[in-house]
């Protein structure tokens, strides 16, 4: 295991709890709509593959008409502009973690499939900004996780051979696109996994905390 030369992080899931936002957005946008609701459970093992996918398979799941997927997404962005941040937290060892790799040296970058526009405000939002060097969303380039053309994006951006950048993620979905990129892997035990345990996912290190990452001597 060799030291990393740049960390690329995910956001809803690894360095902000964001469930309660999407709880509430899509519970704005059905009851606009005259939709029933869905569960909390059920938007936490949806979550993770954009909002576009969110909004989706939602409607779905409420047996909605597909046709209605524009004036759903239209809700949803305005929705969301207005509700993000204010249900969600960041993690406990999320900033002590960023503090621990920015003492390293290390550039950092943000690589989500949400929006990029929210993220950079919920990022803003929460003060946790100033960590990072990029921060990329869904609508950044022409495809998301788990392609891995967003990982190797963002490392060429943060001038970093995939092999020495580290992906820190929740879900089999940044693992699916770390492995396809070459990119060394780190998962958080604490996220959002679409109901699966992410310690059966093989990665570097799993972890309860941020701040436990271990990094080789560099």
């Amino acid at each position: 295991m060799t030291a990393p030369q740049a960390c690329i992080l995910d956001l809803d899931g690894t360095l902000v709890d964001t469930l309660g936002d999407f709880v509430a957005v899509l519970g704005r946008v059905l009851s606009d709509l005259g939709l029933p609701t869905v569960t909390r459970d059920f938007v936490e093992h949806t979550i993770g593959r954009g909002s576009e996918h969110l909004v989706r398979t939602t409607l779905a799941a409420v047996s909605a008409e597909a046709a209605l997927f524009e004036r759903a997404w239209a809700l949803y962005q305005q929705h969301y502009a207005a509700v993000n941040g204010e249900h969600a937290t960041v993690y406990p060892g999320v900033v002590e973690g960023l503090e621990a790799l920015r003492a390293r040296g290390l550039p950092l970058a943000v690589l989500t499939n949400k929006p990029s526009a929210p993220a950079r405000e919920l990022l803003k939002r929460k003060g946790l900004d100033g960590y990072f060097r990029h921060v990329y969303g869904g609508d950044d380039f022409a495809r998301k996780k788990p392609d891995p053309l967003p990982l190797l994006k963002t490392c060429e951006a943060l001038s970093a051979p995939p092999a020495a950048t580290w992906m820190v993620g929740d879900s089999r979905n940044d693992a699916e696109a770390a492995r396809a990129a070459g990119c060394p892997l780190v998962l958080v035990t604490y996220g959002y996994n679409h109901g699966e345990d992410i310690r059966a996912v093989a990665a570097l290190q799993h972890l309860d905390r941020l701040d436990a990452l271990q990094l080789p001597a560099g």
